[in-house]
């Protein structure tokens, strides 16, 4: 899909770095890479419904093509806040590629045009996914029983 193009992936912080990491090792083509953090959980198991930005890019956007990277996409109230404020950017495209999703927490509709894996409505942690910032160097990711 980016053939002849330079995709620039914005990885959600901090849980999407494992998985930017290894789809941006199977992406065959020159590319380059930002971070954005933004905060629904705090610290804890269910989210919050406000989205707070915690760090935003330090590359423009303007032009490019965007592939928005995130670990999991569960109420899409975080999904939503981030496609709204990066499409204000001025990107040529924007596509959105999550590891996980978890439908039956929707309570925003939101676009995914790549899922890895949809999971049923279970809090999970490893592979860069965390409970409390704990977790995330799991080489697995498994149910969180607290």
């Amino acid at each position: 899909e980016y053939a002849g193009s330079e995709p620039h992936l914005v990885g959600v912080l901090k849980g999407a770095c494992p998985f930017m990491t290894d789809l941006a090792q199977a992406i065959d083509l020159p590319l380059t890479l930002d971070y954005i953090a933004v905060s629904s959980y705090g610290k804890a198991t269910k989210s919050s419904g406000e989205v707070k930005l915690v760090k935003d890019l330090d590359q423009g956007l303007e032009g490019r093509d965007l592939l928005v990277v995130e670990d999991i996409v569960d109420t899409g109230l975080t999904l939503n806040y981030l496609v709204n404020l990066l499409k204000a950017r001025g990107p040529r495209s924007l596509k959105v590629a999550t590891l996980l999703s978890k439908p039956a927490r929707r309570l925003v509709s939101v676009h995914v045009d790549y899922v890895g894996f949809t999971i049923e409505d279970e809090f999970v942690v490893g592979y860069g996914l965390d409970y409390n910032e704990k977790y995330r160097n799991l080489k697995d990711i498994v149910i969180y029983g607290g």
